[in-house]
Parts: structure tokens; sequence; C-alpha cells
């Protein structure tokens, strides 16, 4: 055990812009996203993106404005809105959530990719944008990841993302008329120097062939490090 007598709350994460190279995160205005988040994440064509979320699917814009304005006033979440750099469409989005500023803690959670995000450099990119936000801006000391522990493709994501597997709470919630067994990773500010490194190696544009292909995988400059 360590003391942390000197610790101070710090400030809510998911209020500022954030830049990459891919990609760039804005927080949710419904005003100015609205139309182009549901046509990245909405609709029957995407109803399947919603399977393991908390909410949704959203047939129609409306309800979908609904419910994100309903998660951030009644949930705390600070829901970031993905944007392509070239050409700034909506691709998806991702949602600050468990803030707990006077711990140093949150969790990245709603995480939404457009099929045109999923499997791409700016998906990754994404969740290197906020979990430098939390660790670098702003002095956190621990970043979540939870995800519903059938969800095979978000707990492979979790560990390709650097965040490491704590346990999994059963029957934590009752989801969508199913019961939910919670899986919970997380990634402590110690260890983030390292795992940063591993995004800047792996979003380097030379790790990738003129078809946009990777050349080394991301987990490799996890296990080099």
């Amino acid at each position: 055990m360590f003391d942390v007598i000197d610790w101070q709350p710090k400030a809510r994460p998911g209020l500022v812009i954030l830049e990459g190279r891919y990609v760039t995160l804005e927080p949710l205005d419904l005003a100015a996203h609205g139309a182009g988040l549901y046509a990245a994440v909405g609709g029957d064509v995407n109803a399947g993106l919603w399977q393991y979320i908390p909410l949704g699917p959203f047939p129609d814009k409306a309800t979908l404005c609904h419910a994100m304005k309903e998660a951030g006033r009644h949930r705390g979440w600070q829901t970031m809105v993905i944007r392509a750099r070239e050409g700034g469409e909506a691709l998806g989005m991702a949602s600050y959530m468990r803030i707990r500023e006077e711990h140093g803690s949150a969790e990245v959670g709603c995480v939404v990719f457009g099929h045109a995000l999923q499997r791409t450099r700016g998906a990754t990119e994404a969740i290197a944008l906020m979990a430098r936000h939390v660790f670098d801006d702003l002095g956190y000391r621990r970043f979540e990841w939870k995800c519903n522990a059938a969800n095979d493709a978000s707990k492979r994501a979790a560990i390709r993302f650097g965040f490491a597997y704590e346990g999994t709470f059963r029957n934590d919630m009752v989801m969508k008329g199913k019961n939910r067994d919670t899986a919970w990773y997380s990634m402590i500010d110690s260890e983030w120097p390292d795992v940063c490194a591993a995004f800047q190696l792996w979003l380097r544009p030379e790790n990738f062939d003129e078809q946009g292909k990777q050349k080394a995988k991301l987990q490799s400059y996890l296990n080099a490090l």
C-alpha cells in the first residue's frame, strides 16, 4: 500500500477537443453532431452495433439525440463524437463514464464505432486520445473498460488497447431483458507511459503499407516494452 497524502481531485474529462493524426474527438453537441452521428451509428442498418450497449438501437435521429441527452443529464456521461480529420464526417462515439474526479478514475464506455471506423487506425487512435487526455492532461490514476462478458470482441479490444483484466462481476446487471455478467479491465497511471509509447509506435504512418494494412500489430509493441 502506498500513501497519496497530497492527492487532489482532478478536473472532469471530456470537455475539450482532442486532436489526432487521423481523427478528432469533440464533446457531443447534438445541434452540431446529431445528424452526422445518426448517419454513422443509427437506423436499421446499424442496429447490430448496439447489441451489447445499454442504449439503442435507434430508428431515427430524434430517439438517438434524446437518449444521449438523457445519458449526459442522468448518468453523467461525457460523450465524445469521433470525426475524420479529412472530411470531418462523424464516424462514431465513445463516452467517459463512471467519472470519479475525487479518485482520479474514469471509464471509457458506450463505444460505438460506425462501419467506416471499425478496424482502422482512427479507431485505435480514438481510444489512445481518450486515455492520453485523462492521464497526461488531467493527471488521473485509473482508466477503466467494462463490457458484457459475452462480448468477445470487446474483451479482445480491451486487451489489445493495453487494459488489464481484473475479473468478472456475475449477475451484475439486467440489460435489455437479459442477464449481464460484466468483465472489468483497467489501465493505471504507472502503466500508461509504456502503453502510450506502444500506441505512438503503432500509429506511425510507416507502420502501414500503401493499402493501409498494418506491418506490426499493436500487441507486438506492447509486448516489447
